[in-house]
């Protein structure tokens, strides 16, 4: 080996080294100039505006699935006797069309017991969210807000027909009353409830379960 081809070995061995140490210089992107701050490439960059967008998107198409679980999970701790069942959530309506009586000797196949309670053939129903005075009173003013209270069922009910909707759990009380709400409708296609408008005649209260008061 001569000379020359040692002192180009060693050249090369020391290139090397300087080569293994030596810091490269950074390369510089595009986005990180000054003109680019705020740049967004549209090839890899998701907008959350966009994001957000999609996802009320979708919310939106699963709002009634939403609002069916939370009235599942609140319903049970309600009393159906007390609140009207969600529209959702009731059972098919069951159309009513007979002419009511009072119960007593003498009724019809349908009938009325007292303000808030009337019968179908052997069908008791009580009607859900109202109070009405009891006609076994206690004293003669609620005896006679009682027999006010009937005889305003007997004729709303009498009025033409209405539909009964039965809440999604709980369809009997614990007397084996069917708890149904009352609705009829309207000319323009909405309903009017029929316990609404027994509040509305001074002769029914809200009652919203626990102590009842007193009518006397």
């Amino acid at each position: 080996m001569g000379p020359d081809q040692v002192q180009g070995d060693e050249r090369s061995r020391l290139r090397h080294i300087a080569g293994v140490g030596r810091i490269l210089p950074f390369r510089r992107r595009r986005w990180t100039k000054a003109r680019h701050f705020g740049h967004v490439d549209p090839r890899t960059h998701v907008s959350l505006r966009g994001v957000a967008r999609e996802t009320v998107q979708w919310l939106g198409k699963l709002r009634p699935f939403i609002l069916g679980a939370v009235a599942l999970s609140i319903w049970p701790a309600m009393d159906p006797a007390l609140v009207d069942p969600p529209e959702f959530l009731a059972g098919e309506p069951e159309r009513v069309h007979h002419r009511f009586t009072r119960c007593g000797p003498g009724r019809g196949h349908a009938c009325v017991i007292d303000g808030d309670t009337f019968k179908i053939g052997t069908r008791k129903v009580r009607i859900i969210g109202i109070d009405t005075p009891e006609v076994d009173a206690r004293c003669p003013k609620e005896a006679a807000l009682a027999e006010q209270a009937t005889a305003a069922l007997q004729e709303n009910l009498n009025r033409g027909p209405f539909e009964m909707l039965a809440p999604p759990l709980r369809s009997r009380d614990q007397y084996g009353r069917e708890l149904r709400t009352l609705r009829r409708k309207r000319p323009d296609g909405s309903y009017n409830l029929i316990a609404r408008q027994m509040r509305e005649s001074g002769l029914a209260r809200r009652y919203l379960g626990g102590f009842r008061g007193g009518w006397c």
